[in-house]
C-alpha cells in the first residue's frame, strides 16, 4: 500500500468516525473510523520508514591505501 491509500484509510476513517450519524445494527462504524485511522497512520509510518532506507546513500569508498618503499644500494 502506497502513501496514497495510508493517506485515503486516515480520510475515510476520520468520516466514519465523527462525519457519520448512522445506526447500524451490530456494526459500530465509530471503532471501524478508529481503527481504519490507525491502520493508516501506521501505513504511513512504515511507508516512511523504508523510504528512508531506500535514499541512503553508501559512502564514497575510501581511497586505497598505497605503500611506497624505497630500496638503497
Amino acid at each position: 500500500m502506497g502513501m496514497g491509500g495510508c493517506i485515503f484509510l486516515i480520510a475515510v476513517g476520520a468520516i466514519l468516525l465523527v462525519g457519520v450519524d448512522w445506526q447500524i445494527s451490530g456494526v459500530n462504524l465509530d471503532l471501524i473510523g478508529l481503527i481504519m485511522m490507525l491502520v493508516g497512520v501506521f501505513g504511513v509510518g512504515a511507508y516512511v520508514s523504508i523510504y528512508k532506507r531506500r535514499r541512503i546513500q553508501a559512502p564514497p569508498p575510501a581511497a586505497p591505501v598505497v605503500e611506497e618503499h624505497r630500496y638503497y644500494e
